[in-house]
């Protein structure tokens, strides 16, 4: 009788085991992952808008009035501090303008140690030039309240009209200017702005269809007489993430 119990209780064990085995695994439930969020101030640059700064941090163009108590989007002007309450990461916001003229890209940088493109919008002006910072771009090394590698779009680029960053061969008319905030003459591009500007580049050669040979550094542009982007700027390792990312 014990011999017969022992057996129905190794059967009925069995059959537990191999139950539980085919049972499907528990549906785990993950809520989706979201952007942390925190409040920044916000330096205005120069043609910068309402519109452009609620698309850099996702937040609502009315959220950022309210905060900053502003009734109408003219009362925005460059150089102001605004709060970005709830601002999510930093994202590029370029704008790709149908045009023809554009057909190289000429590499600079600012030679300072310190800026943006407010601070190369003002020195521009002082310098007489009456539409200010004479690049398409500026990007920026985290210096003057900006973070390390933030594209900015300049008034030039916005309103799509020639630069004033290389009158060697006729490239204000018809080359793209970007500049790189350091002295690359001493310093080191930082990662950040090594990125920035290769995902910049790709952008542009995309839709303008320039052909990398007509990326150039700006001492490299016949009849210019300067050493720009300076002796530090890894040009064979920017073209070659380049010509990688056009692929």
């Amino acid at each position: 009788m014990k011999k017969f119990l022992h057996l129905i209780f190794l059967f009925a064990l069995t059959l537990a085991l191999s139950s539980c085995a085919s049972l499907p695994p528990p549906i785990i439930s993950e809520e989706p992952s979201t952007p942390k969020t925190r409040t920044i101030i916000h330096t205005v640059a120069p043609a910068e808008t309402f519109w452009r700064i609620s698309k850099m941090y996702n937040v609502p163009v009315t959220s950022i009035m309210q905060v900053n108590h502003m009734r109408s989007p003219n009362e925005l002007k460059m150089g102001q501090k605004l709060v970005i309450p709830q601002a999510s990461p930093l994202k590029p916001v370029i704008s790709l303008y149908p045009s023809r003229k554009w057909k190289y890209i000429i590499i600079h940088h600012s030679a300072t140690d310190k800026g943006n493109s407010l601070v190369v919008h003002k020195m521009h002006l002082k310098k007489g030039w009456d539409k200010g910072a004479g690049y398409h771009f500026v990007i920026d090394n985290g210096t003057s309240n900006k973070q390390d590698g933030q594209i900015e779009m300049t008034p030039r680029w916005i309103k799509q009209e020639d630069g004033a960053h290389c009158k060697a061969s006729g490239m204000n008319a018809k080359g793209i200017g970007i500049c790189l905030i350091g002295d690359f003459t001493d310093e080191r591009v930082s990662r950040h702005q090594m990125d920035s500007l290769v995902y910049l580049v790709n952008k542009l050669c995309r839709y303008y269809n320039i052909p990398t040979r007509r990326i150039i550094p700006h001492g490299h542009v016949d009849g210019a007489a300067t050493e720009c982007p300076g002796k530090h700027f890894p040009w064979e390792k920017f073209l070659e993430r380049t010509k990688k990312a056009l692929r």
